[in-house]
C-alpha cells in the first residue's frame, strides 16, 4: 500500500456535519465549501506565508535541475 503524500487532519464527526449541512444549502460541494472557508480564515497568517513560500521555491529551477 501507497504511503500518503501529505498529511490529511481528520475532522470531528459534528465538524463533517456542519460542513455537510451548509454545503448543502448552498448547493456546492462540501470539499469546495471547505477549501474555501479555510482559505478566508488564513490568507494572512503566518501559515500561509510559509506554504506560499515554499511552495514558490519547490517551483523555482535549480542549476542542477535545469541543465
Amino acid at each position: 500500500m501507497l504511503k500518503p503524500r501529505h498529511y490529511s487532519p481528520q475532522l470531528s464527526r459534528f465538524m463533517v456535519s456542519v460542513l455537510y449541512h451548509e454545503a448543502k444549502a448552498r448547493k456546492i460541494p462540501m470539499t469546495k465549501l471547505a477549501d474555501t472557508l479555510l482559505r478566508q480564515c488564513l490568507v494572512h497568517s503566518s501559515g500561509w506565508q510559509i506554504a506560499e513560500s515554499l511552495r514558490v521555491a519547490e517551483q523555482t529551477p535549480t542549476p542542477q535541475s535545469a541543465a
